[in-house]
């Protein structure tokens, strides 16, 4: 379709083989940009999945420098994409915990805007535990970007990372966007629960694009994620999706078909803000 983009989740499986993670991760993008898609997604984590905590420590970069977002920067350069970096863990001033970091690179390798994961994930069912924050420090702001795809396109794009997505608000305070990306890394008892229906939710009640790449399948410690990258358009209709597994989803993201959804429901002009009780 004319003024179409093609986009692309990357899914993936990652354990704690940080190098040959970055290189699965490489090759989901270069595969992604030879077919053609101007922007991708990594999952959360894609460098590490490990049940350890201190395992994110050990890894963690100072902003701007290190390994894994020079592999980034120039994954974006060759092959001349807009990059959502997933996420990736950065040092923090607390030696004992790090920032969940989700990078956007522009095709010429740049950082464009750096989020920091402000929901962190607590759960336990059984013997199925999790507490992020343990290990992770809650970042502060909303982060929003524009991406300039050519001369003719140009996307605002909503950060936000897994668990975020069960927080609304944070999306109405992103303002009017285009695309919200999702990397994330659900389980496979919460997704199975809630992951569909909480991508389709946030796109129908903010009439745009969501894009989610994820993690999908066994890692470390029988560790499971739910996998199911998708993406879903403004009227929640799923576009794309996988199942388990590693691979590259791709979908068309159409800039009409947001203004016709946004036209015949104008929802979002329809807001009623500080209702008096």
């Amino acid at each position: 379709m004319p003024n179409c983009i093609l986009v692309a989740a990357v899914q993936m499986v990652s354990g704690e083989d940080v190098p040959l993670n970055i290189q699965r991760a490489v090759a989901g993008i270069q595969k992604a940009a030879d077919k053609g898609a101007k922007l991708v997604v990594l999952p959360e984590y894609f460098c590490l999945l490990s049940l350890n905590d201190q395992a994110k420590l050990d890894i963690a970069e100072s902003f701007g420098d290190g390994p894994i977002q020079s592999a980034l920067s120039q994954a974006a350069i060759d092959c001349g994409v807009w990059l959502v970096g997933g996420s990736i863990p950065l040092k923090s001033d607390d030696p004992a915990r790090v920032f969940n970091s989700q990078l956007v690179f522009d095709p010429a390798g740049e950082v464009v805007a750096r989020y920091d994961k402000i929901h962190l994930f607590n759960f336990t069912n059984g013997h199925e535990r999790y507490r992020e924050s343990n290990a992770v420090k809650a970042g502060q702001a909303v982060k929003v970007v524009d991406a300039s795809i050519d001369k003719a396109i140009s996307l605002r794009v909503g950060l936000s990372t897994c668990y975020d997505l069960r927080f609304p608000e944070l999306y109405r305070a992103m303002g009017v966007v285009d695309l919200i990306v999702v990397p994330s890394a659900f389980t496979a008892t919460t997704g199975q629960a809630h992951w569909e229906t909480l991508l389709r939710a946030r796109a129908i009640e903010n009439q745009a694009y969501v894009l989610a790449a994820a993690q999908g399948g066994e890692h470390p410690g029988a560790r499971q994620t739910w996998g199911h990258s998708m993406l879903i358009d403004p009227w929640g209709e799923i576009m794309a999706q996988m199942e388990l597994g590693e691979g590259v989803m791709l979908g068309e993201l159409d800039p009409e078909r947001i203004a016709k959804v946004r036209a015949s429901l104008p929802a979002l002009n329809n807001r009623v803000i500080g209702i008096n009780e």
